[in-house]
């Protein structure tokens, strides 16, 4: 199940994480978004040992505005603390799950 991310505990679960971590940046009214949430959730239980979860970006304001998020939905893959990948829009699973392969 993906994870609920929130400007609260961002920097625990994702910065702090030794483990990589996928943060899906999404709002309840882009249509997109609800297109790739049932991937998000596939993504996370098919994938133990990363973490997988979602922020909204309108209940949580100030990290998707650190991270210049203009548009969503916005994937990004953190490793150590670091972005290492940015994905935007609406993707297909397969491209999403070569781009955890990647980072694992």
């Amino acid at each position: 199940m993906a994870l609920e991310f929130t400007d609260d505990n961002f920097e625990q679960e994702v910065l702090q994480s030794d483990v990589p971590v996928v943060v899906d940046f999404w709002a309840t009214w882009c249509g997109p978004c609800r297109q790739i949430a049932p991937v998000i959730e596939q993504l996370a239980t098919e994938n133990p040992g990363i973490k997988i979860g979602k922020m909204d970006v309108d209940a949580n304001q100030s990290t998707p505005m650190k991270y210049g998020i203009s548009s969503i939905p916005s994937i990004l893959y953190f490793k150590g603390g670091e972005v290492v990948e940015n994905v935007l829009g609406l993707q297909p699973k397969a491209t999403l799950q070569k781009l955890i392969d990647k980072h694992k």
